[in-house]
């Protein structure tokens, strides 16, 4: 039976429609017809554009009555519509002054902010001038290499598009995907072995084997290896639809894209461009079945969310939805209308306005209801802290609102707990215990001290702790401990450059961080130095042993554990070519170092004792310390002071952390130029020593270490780690 409120009482051109729902937000089938609902506060009025799919101009025009607008809400249903062939967009009118902030133009076509789909750019880079005319989007080629700053400020305002939206489109979709009983897995944060990865930098390269490179399918591909390797979990760079041609340029005849993906065009639908289906329309199945069988797999998805600016910049930029719309509300400004511009570029969501709260929300609960995503890294999420000037709030309203939201109660929020305009929050970021954060102090402390900065030793003791210092009455899980992510140097590049080398992003290699504690390890990048080499290898697996065995989820920049390298560029946000594609020809160049990163991965699994839900560092069952730290000499050790050589061990109680048997892991850590002798700590009797990897080369899965028998001591050589583990004899 159809409810009598689905019949039509209106008609132009053929076409019936009548007064809308307000709920849900954005385009949604009702029976045989499709609802379209959009809220604005200062609208004086709101025309809906229907268009054949693919066609410049829609085929109607059909302007809100005022009887169809509820409060803010523009709502009204349309029939008879075929939505494999339909795109949709409104025109909003209403007053422009610019030193009020308010921008509305009644003939610039905006995207729908709730679109579930949107078309323009279907296939990666491929359309790039199907709704654009030759004023509206300018390349800008040859730049030179010794361009003065001055000179690329000028060239960079000619990239500048003219304020229109550029031919983003909503589509409407059907919610029919079979889930097969699919749920989130909810895998403890504890638990948690992550892998950042880019979508199309991950199989895009030719050596990646895949049929479907750079895609959501050429990641179903590649599931058996994610699996070979360890991980339990994929953090994807931003998947929501984006502009690739933002700044489109060339540099020495190198066509740069908006490749991180960064700048938001549309929170609610996927990139299009990253599907082999999506010039089919396909890409919401596509991304599902990705999940979907990731899931299935074992391993959980976590986005990378921007909710802190959108593609739209500041006034120079385009007006594709948010600033058409509603600019008062979706920005922060200032009083004479500007953008405040925390973010860096350019914009900065005002995100703890009431409706801009509830459109977070609202994306959120989406992705996890409709996509079945695991959990979300919130992209310069200090941003999220922020009131309506900008300045920074205790308990954030939004934050609050997510940290206790039903639908999200088991997904997985992780923060990156600062922003441009310099508010840093590691440590002190509002999260009501709901919240994990990426521990850029970590980071920071193990690059510098296997650098060879000793004075960092005394903080380091805290971050391989579990950061206690920095987290007290949480749980070691809070923190997100990395070494390298996609923002900076890879681990090959950490030990192989002491300069960035961004030259060929085009901006005088200005951009990217200069304070990146890297040492080339004797030689600026590529070397044949058979010592440098060997050098470089020792600090890769240093760096990765503290990381694996240390408390905390440890995070792992995908194609690190095969040597991927980006020629020293630290910021390659715009390089989509080899420069950023994993050359998976690695695996073979570096076996023996993607072993090592299998083993040291499968060894932090076999042992909960590493994966604790507690800082606990007292005496355990096992008569030990749980975790204690050591100079070359056991149980001596000045906590306050500089070294370049110390050690640490866990005691494993088989009773607290319901494994087989007591174990004692002893990791013996030299940074420093000359060899140190360690002496080994008394064992109970029956326990041998096994070695589980030494920085030289030689690493053995969980289960399967080298019995050493009982060695009263052992000499590391200059900068290497070695991993013992204490096992039963037999």
């Amino acid at each position: 039976m159809i409810p009598i409120d689905s019949f039509p009482t209106k008609k132009l051109k053929g076409i019936e429609y009548k007064a809308g729902r307000v709920f849900p937000f954005g385009a949604s089938i009702v029976h045989d017809a499709v609802n379209f609902s959009i809220y604005s506060t200062e609208a004086t009025g709101c025309t809906l554009l229907l268009y054949h799919k693919g066609a410049e101009k829609p085929f109607v025009k059909i302007p809100f009555p005022d009887e169809f607008r509820i409060g803010d809400v523009f709502t009204m249903m349309v029939f008879g519509l075929d939505i494999d062939d339909l795109e949709y967009a409104y025109l909003m009118d209403g007053p422009y002054d610019e030193k009020k902030g308010q921008c509305f133009d009644k003939e610039n076509p905006l995207l729908d902010p709730y679109a579930k789909a949107v078309s323009g750019r279907a296939v990666w880079g491929g359309e790039m001038h199907k709704y654009l005319d030759e004023s509206d989007y300018t390349g800008l080629e040859n730049i030179l290499e010794e361009e003065p700053e001055a000179e690329y400020g000028k060239r960079r305002q000619k990239r500048k598009k003219t304020g229109r939206n550029i031919g983003f489109r909503g589509r409407v979709i059907m919610e029919d995907f079979d889930w097969e009983g699919d749920r989130l897995l909810n895998i403890p944060k504890k638990d948690l072995v992550i892998y950042e990865m880019h979508v199309r930098g991950f199989t895009r390269h030719e050596s990646s084997g895949v049929k479907y490179k750079g895609t959501y399918a050429g990641i179903c591909e590649k599931i058996p290896y994610l699996k070979e390797l360890g991980v339990n979990c994929v953090e994807l760079l931003p998947i929501f639809e984006f502009d690739e041609l933002q700044n489109d340029f060339s540099v020495r005849g190198q066509q740069l894209y908006n490749y991180w993906g960064y700048s938001t065009v549309n929170f609610f639908s996927p990139k299009a461009g990253y599907a082999a289906s999506g010039s089919l329309g396909l890409e919401v199945d596509e991304l599902k079945y990705t999940i979907k069988t990731l899931h299935k797999n074992g391993i959980e998805v976590i986005l990378d969310v921007v909710f802190n600016h959108t593609a739209e910049g500041d006034e120079k930029g385009p007006v594709i939805s948010y600033k058409g719309i509603d600019n008062r509300t979706y920005y922060l400004l200032t009083p004479d209308g500007h953008y405040y511009n925390f973010s860096g570029c350019g914009n900065t969501m005002n995100c703890n306005n009431a409706v801009v709260r509830s459109f977070i929300k609202d994306c959120l609960r989406y992705w996890v209801a409709s996509y079945h995503i695991d959990g979300f890294r919130f992209d310069l999420a200090s941003i999220l802290t922020r009131n309506q000037e900008g300045a920074p709030m205790i308990s954030p309203p939004i934050l609050e609102s997510l940290a206790h939201d039903a639908v999200l109660g088991r997904a997985k929020l992780i923060a990156e707990a600062w922003d441009a305009g310099g508010l840093y929050q590691v440590g002190s970021f509002p999260s009501w215990n709901r919240f994990s954060e990426w521990n850029g102090k970590y980071r920071d402390c193990v690059r510098k001290f296997i650098k060879g900065e000793a004075e960092c030793a005394p903080e380091l003791y805290n971050r391989i702790a579990g950061s206690e210092d920095m987290y007290p009455g949480k749980t070691p899980a809070v923190s997100i401990n990395y070494i390298t992510c996609h923002d900076g140097f890879t681990l090959r590049d950490l030990v192989s450059y002491n300069e960035k080398h961004n030259e060929q992003n085009g901006e005088g290699n200005l951009d990217g961080a200069n304070d990146n504690n890297s040492w080339n390890s004797g030689a600026e990048g590529d070397t044949d130095d058979e010592e440098i080499l060997n050098r470089r290898r020792r600090q890769m697996e240093n760096l990765l042993t503290i990381l694996f065995l240390s408390r905390g989820v440890p995070m792992l920049l995908s194609g690190d554990e095969m040597g991927n390298t980006q020629s020293g560029n630290n910021n390659a946000y715009c390089q989509d070519n080899e420069t950023t594609w994993l050359d998976w020809t690695g695996l073979e160049k570096y076996d023996d170092f993607h072993n090592f990163v299998k083993n040291i991965i499968s060894f932090r699994k076999a042992h909960p004792v590493l994966r604790s839900e507690d800082f606990f560092r007292g005496h355990n069952g096992t008569g030990y310390p749980e975790l204690s730290f050591h100079s070359e000499t056991p149980w001596q050790l000045d906590m306050n002071a500089p070294t370049h050589a110390f050690a640490f061990m866990y005691a494993e109680d088989h009773k607290k952390f319901r494994v087989k048997e007591d174990s004692y892991i002893y990791v013996m850590v030299n940074a420093h130029w000359e060899p140190h002798t360690f002496t080994m700590p008394i064992i109970p009797e029956g326990f041998t020593w096994h070695l589980v990897t030494e920085s030289a080369g030689r690493s053995y899965p969980a289960g399967k270490e080298k019995d050493m028998g009982l060695p009263a001591e052992w000499t590391l050589g200059c900068r290497m780690t070695v991993v013992m583990i204490a096992k039963k004899r037999g």
